[in-house]
């Protein structure tokens, strides 16, 4: 799809830099890959087909041999520039997944505990309300309308998080917040209508006539069992998000990889969209594996033979 976008890299260097004019395009597209058809460049991405040199010498450098292609702009390895940006996203991720639990596990459990209650109406508004705002929307107005009113706007300038801890989770606390509060909403109404589901099976009314107390019997025997859709529903909503972080990246100038993504697709480097989508979807898989084997130390009865 990115190749259907008028205009190719080859015209982007002439246009923004002027990077090879007075060359021959055709000698430039030869170095970089461009002049066989779109098949022939997919599988040498791949590692199947071998390139040639200027000597006529064939090699084969694809994903068989653990190589994803060199970026067209810097000349690099694209992996080098992947394993640069990974923490980033990875950090963003893992907070706004924490954020979103914080959030979602304790609201959904009291809505279903207390349900019908004014709190459990007000824990179902909010859920709505963190389904229907977009992120985009809210993190541009995080930017926008603080530094209008207040002149304060999160700080552009990355700092990574060996420099200065502190500062470095200052800087991801806004987007990560904006992001779980997304995930949030869906994660609130999951745990809210299993934990119903549970709280009604005959265990949980033995549990109570036992006369346990509501802490033990809601978090010991129904919110474990509980769990188990709610964790599905986490593994479902990663590649959402990845893609929101592909956003908030932009808007917050985080140096990740949703933002090489976006750069790449600008620059028309075909070989880093490539390789981002190859590592994203590779994540997904893998986070749906954990999630699958999850399972088993939720619920005891589930067993992988």
């Amino acid at each position: 799809m990115l190749r259907l976008i008028p205009g190719d890299i080859i015209d982007q260097m002439v246009g923004e830099h002027g990077a090879v004019t007075g060359m021959d395009r055709e000698a430039v597209e030869h170095a970089m890959g461009l002049d066989v058809p779109i098949h022939i460049q997919y599988v040498r991405w791949l590692g199947v087909a071998p390139y040639e040199d200027d000597e006529g010498n064939s090699y084969f450098a694809g994903l068989l041999q653990g190589h994803l292609g060199t970026t067209l702009w810097k000349r690099i390895p694209v992996t080098q520039e992947l394993w640069a940006r990974w923490p980033v996203t990875f950090e963003l991720g893992a907070l706004a997944i924490i954020i979103a639990l914080l959030i979602a596990l304790p609201i959904g459990v009291f809505s279903a505990v207390r349900q019908d209650s004014a709190g459990d109406y007000i824990g179902r508004s909010f859920a709505i309300l963190c389904l229907a705002i977009p992120a985009f929307w809210l993190g541009t107005m995080v930017m926008i309308f603080p530094a209008k009113w207040w002149g304060w706007s999160p700080p552009i300038m990355f700092i990574k998080f060996v420099d200065d801890p502190l500062a470095n989770l200052g800087q991801f606390i806004i987007p990560a917040l904006i992001m779980g509060l997304g995930m949030s909403g869906t994660t609130m109404r999951m745990t809210r209508s299993m934990m119903l589901e549970v709280l009604r099976q005959d265990y949980i009314r033995t549990a109570w006539s036992k006369g346990l107390k509501e802490r033990l019997v809601v978090t010991r025997h129904a919110l474990k069992n509980a769990l188990i859709p709610v964790v599905t529903i986490i593994g479902f909503m990663m590649p959402v998000l990845i893609g929101g972080s592909v956003i908030m990246e932009q808007i917050f100038a985080l140096p990740g990889v949703g933002r090489l993504m976006v750069d790449a697709i600008n620059q028309r480097d075909y070989p880093i969209v490539s390789g981002v989508m190859l590592f994203t979807a590779t994540w997904v898989l893998l986070i749906n594996l954990a999630v699958d084997v999850t399972y088993s130390f939720l619920d005891p009865r589930v067993q992988y033979r």
